[in-house]
């Protein structure tokens, strides 16, 4: 169905328009608008809005028209594009310029563990919601040969594990029927977007959550407390200068990262053929990972006090343009869509066990909160979604998610062919 908008300047404008009465309303004193942002947190309305809009129609990730000769063409928004690969970078440099990189060290081993948790739980949920579903429906999850429905749940895999290029790799490995991939990309999109609804709505009770899973959260306190201080030590009101200076060097760093990871992939592809396609074949991996390095760098150095600047906030305010394009990709219909109710059915059973896996092990370790969602975003979302929750708790804390994202990078392929495995033994 083609949006009402389609001329991706108005669809920003739309965007920023919803993101600004959130902020504005969220801000007043008023006793209703008080309660229902209680119920309904800021930051999970940037993202639900936007999917709103995309469910009414107004605005839309991608549609197709048909031109007078009867072909059909296809259109997209960029704004995804330019958040991801523009604004993320960007933001994740400003968040990390004033970072104490020791105090990250001083998390201690929780975070690893909700990680590798939450690589366990998709790891064995797909089998397990294949085992569940084929009891009652077999149908959705049988399939022989190219067209069987495992094949295609090990690309959730690669995607839950890793990200894109994991689920590419996953895609070329067992030869699923792309004819039959899209209802696949629905249930890895619509999925993932449910959990991470409710992840943002558990960051405004995070204090609750952690005292009833009895965690010590005295190392995130103490980071944060940190960088509270040493902000306002620096602090000082902006200037012009202050605020070119500032996006000067994100952007800089921006660019500087983007001509490295294109440099990476061109040696890959020139002279290590091996490498292609796998996860260090990704431009997006090394854009990710080299702004994150030049971000850590420049914490080292006077670039730090550009903190003082608001260079975090400048930072946040990219991470919620990025928050709202990643709501727009949802929507929300598809989710009543009989087609797809079957296969959303089985990633709903498999997500649930990943999350009730991560619950388990936060309670029994006492892990906080900031590590089961953070762990369990940078395998499910990747390098776009982890440092986004990570953010919501302390835009100091961005760099967490990040460093856990490129782990998930790195595993996601392995993670999703033993996960694939156990599902072909498990499928009917």
């Amino acid at each position: 169905m083609e949006p009402i908008f389609q001329n991706d300047a108005v669809v920003f404008g739309l965007l920023m328009t919803a993101l600004g009465l959130v902020f504005y309303t969220s801000s007043l004193k008023n006793k209703t608008l008080e309660k229902f942002y209680t119920i309904f947190p800021p930051l999970l309305l940037c993202y639900m809005v936007p999917a709103i809009f995309t469910t009414a129609g107004l605005i839309a990730p991608s549609w197709e028209t048909t031109n007078d000769a009867g072909e059909i063409v296809k259109h997209k928004s960029y704004l995804y594009d330019v958040a991801k690969n523009y604004l993320l970078p960007t933001a994740l440099v400003l968040m990390t310029l004033s970072i104490n990189f020791k105090s990250i060290i001083n998390l201690g081993p929780k975070s690893l563990i909700m990680f590798f948790t939450g690589t366990l739980g998709i790891i064995i949920g797909g089998p397990i919601a294949i085992l569940i579903v084929s009891t009652f429906a077999p149908e959705v999850v049988g399939g022989a040969g190219p067209d069987a429905v495992w094949r295609g749940m090990a690309t959730i895999a690669g995607s839950w594990i890793g990200g894109g290029a994991n689920q590419t790799a996953m895609l070329e490995i067992y030869e699923y029927n792309q004819a039959n991939y899209a209802p696949m990309v629905i249930v890895d999109i619509v999925v993932a977007n449910i959990w991470m609804a409710f992840l943002l709505y558990g960051v405004g009770r995070n204090e609750k959550i952690d005292k009833w899973l009895k965690a010590d959260a005295s190392a995130i306190t103490a980071l944060k407390e940190k960088v509270e201080t040493f902000q306002k030590g620096i602090m000082r009101i902006p200037t012009l200068r202050d605020l070119m200076v500032v996006l000067g060097v994100g952007f800089f760093a921006t660019g500087f990262s983007h001509v490295v990871s294109d440099g990476i992939v061109s040696l890959i592809d020139n002279h290590i053929p091996a490498l292609q396609g796998s996860v260090v074949h990704s431009g997006f991996f090394w854009l990710v990972v080299m702004a994150t390095t030049v971000g850590l760098a420049l914490s080292f150095t006077r670039a730090r006090n550009l903190e003082g600047a608001g260079a975090s906030k400048l930072g946040s305010v990219f991470i919620y343009i990025l928050v709202a394009t990643i709501g727009m990709k949802m929507d929300l219909a598809s989710i009543l869509d009989k087609n797809n109710a079957g296969l959303l059915g089985v990633g709903l059973i498999w997500m649930a066990v990943h999350v009730g896996l991560l619950f388990i092990v936060a309670k029994l370790i006492r892990a906080p909160y900031f590590f089961l969602a953070v762990g369990s975003k940078a395998n499910v979302g990747g390098a776009a979604s982890a440092p986004v929750v990570a953010a919501a708790f302390h835009p100091s804390l961005a760099p967490v998610g990040v460093l856990l994202a490129v782990l998930g990078y790195a595993v996601g392929t392995y993670g999703a062919i033993l996960a694939a495995t156990l599902m072909e033994i498990a499928a009917p």
